[in-house]
């Protein structure tokens, strides 16, 4: 049953991130692949790709959905090397950021796009990096709020011990 929740807590944030009206990938969606299998554990993965999947179903697949849910994936199982505390958190959240990039724009050059040379590599990753921008921005931010929240726990599990 705590599955099921978490799985629907998951869902609803990020199917509300992607439907609300937002720049270009701001959404928290990389901030969830990275926190949730973190402090929950690997499980969860198919829970946020199941929930990709159904906000998927209403904004459209693309030819890169493939890649960018492979980095989710990656993502979520990396993210079990950075539970330690705050800041490697918050750099793994970033790392994931990265592998995001990495991944999906190298779907969008095997797709074609740019052409398969050097130069449409360059072109592809290079026309990205306002997105990444935005990636960055966003998963800091929901990464922001998430440690909050995690902090906010701890506290209130000491305090609780002395009552």
């Amino acid at each position: 049953m705590n599955y099921f929740r978490i799985s629907l807590g998951i869902l609803i944030v990020l199917a509300a991130s992607r439907f609300i009206p937002h720049p270009p990938n701001f959404t928290s969606l990389l901030a969830l692949s990275f926190y949730v299998p973190a402090i929950f554990g690997v499980s969860y993965i198919p829970a946020i790709v199941l929930s990709f999947f159904v906000t998927d179903l209403v904004i459209g697949f693309h030819g890169t959905t493939l890649f960018t849910w492979g980095s989710v994936i990656l993502v979520g199982y990396m993210s079990k090397f950075f539970y330690q505390n705050y800041k490697n958190r918050v750099f793994g959240a970033i790392m994931g950021v990265l592998i995001f990039f990495i991944v999906t724009n190298f779907g969008v050059w095997v797709i074609g796009g740019y052409g398969y040379t050097f130069k449409g590599f360059v072109e592809c990753y290079t026309l990205a990096i306002p997105f990444l921008g935005n990636n960055l921005i966003s998963t800091l931010i929901f990464s922001i709020v998430i440690e909050g929240i995690i902090s906010l726990k701890l506290v209130k599990d000491k305090l609780q011990k002395f009552i």
